[in-house]
């Protein structure tokens, strides 16, 4: 039988009497342990959601990775590279790569009898994934490309809507600039296309949301005097965005001169270098919280040991050494800390899963980007967060701990 596991389950459940003193101490370290880990699976929930939510915005239009041209990748309106790609089939059969498909972009001004707004048609093809622009569809619906016709359907972005005063099913005019390829006589020309709205959709994120409208990219293909053949890239879209850096340098490596490949953290390099500040913000918060957890278990440890002096003593007397001692106090401080993980868990994680599916709790969209306070809960990380709550505390133990080696048998059974 473990003596000490034995001895520590007796101070545990007490006598009624020897405790009183140490009892509110305990449970405010408790309590404090509880507090802090549910703060920490709030935290680390919050950080990943928020990240989570900017990232798939930003990839939900850009997808991953975009294929442009080499000499044009900066701009909004690049030169055409040519559908027919050599590379095409070895990015097929990467494993990494989950779907490929075709895009150009150019710049216009749409005007309305009392306003006028510049926007971004991102032109798309009939393999373009709709998921996500249906995910955030506020009203209407995708339009179909087909190799057939053009089609004249547009989808818009709820602001401009709101500021156009444009509605569903509306016609709106967009004018271009634009001159004949290939013609160092031409000169840039005013064209107009008109349009009829087939949905409006909402992401929160007002950098895309002012300006970003799609249509069928054979518009795009008239409007430049290109042929069907002629795109501005592609976007690839992969399944795991943690190899994401790994991946463009495989692509890069594929696709050869005169295009370049650039991943979306590249092209946004100012919005991820603020996501991974947010990992910063989280370690203060941890750290923080675990210091407060290990000076609250460190109190009541003391407490503890000099509470039950007279048992030490005692101990000390029949033959028990200081480290035999130490681990009695350890266990029981073991247990303390466990029960504040296991209501902490409870608090923290039962907050976590209420906001998740009520989303009650708001924020200002054109500040953050997303209206409610976004909740990822990853079991994964919440394990590491006990594992090392337990851990740093009980190290942080073993030092205050060595108060028994200070305590004599004498002293301590002649003073109790």
């Amino acid at each position: 039988m473990n003596i000490e596991r034995f001895i520590s389950k007796r101070i545990i459940k007490g006598d009624g009497t020897a405790n009183q003193f140490s009892r509110p101490i305990v449970r405010i370290s408790v309590l404090g342990i509880a507090l802090g880990l549910s703060v920490m699976i709030l935290t680390v929930s919050i950080i990943i959601g928020f990240k989570n939510e900017i990232q798939n915005k930003l990839i939900g239009f850009g997808s991953h990775i975009q294929i442009s041209n080499y000499d044009n990748n900066v701009s909004d309106e690049p030169q055409p590279i040519s559908k027919q790609q050599p590379f095409l089939d070895a990015l097929k059969t990467n494993l990494n790569i989950n779907h490929i498909e075709i895009y150009a972009t150019k710049s216009g001004i749409i005007k309305t009898k009392t306003d006028n707004e510049g926007v971004l048609l991102k032109g798309i093809g009939k393999d373009f994934d709709w998921k996500f622009i249906s995910d955030n569809m506020k009203a209407g619906k995708s339009f179909m490309v087909s190799d057939t016709g053009l089609s004249k359907d547009i989808v818009i972005s709820k602001y401009l809507a709101d500021k156009l005063g444009l509605k569903l099913k509306d016609k709106m005019a967009i004018y271009f600039l634009t001159k004949k390829p290939n013609d160092q006589n031409s000169q840039y020309e005013q064209r107009a296309k008109v349009f009829y709205i087939s949905g409006i959709y909402e992401t929160g994120y007002e950098d895309i949301d002012k300006r970003l409208v799609l249509v069928d990219i054979g518009q795009i293909q008239k409007l430049n005097y290109w042929n069907e053949n002629q795109i501005g890239g592609f976007e690839i879209a992969i399944k795991d965005f943690k190899k994401i850096d790994r991946v463009g340098e495989e692509v890069n490596e594929l696709i050869g001169q005169g295009v370049i490949a650039q991943t979306v953290k590249e092209i946004n390099p100012t919005v991820f270098s603020w996501l991974e500040l947010q990992d910063v913000n989280a370690i203060v918060v941890i750290t923080l919280m675990i210091l407060v957890a290990g000076i609250n278990m460190i109190s009541a440890l003391l407490i503890l040991i000099l509470e039950r002096s007279n048992m030490i003593g005692i101990l000390k007397a029949l033959g028990a050494n200081n480290g035999s001692i130490q681990k009695i106090f350890l266990y029981n401080a073991a247990y303390l800390i466990g029960k504040g993980l296991l209501w902490g868990n409870i608090l923290g994680i039962g907050l976590a899963l209420f906001q998740k599916y009520t989303g009650i709790f708001k924020l200002d969209q054109a500040t953050y980007y997303v209206s409610v306070i976004p909740i990822h809960i990853n079991i994964f990380d919440i394990l590491l967060l006990n594992i090392g709550t337990l851990i740093c505390c009980l190290i942080m133990l073993i030092l205050p701990s060595f108060i028994v080696s200070k305590i004599t048998p004498v002293k301590a059974i002649r003073f109790s």
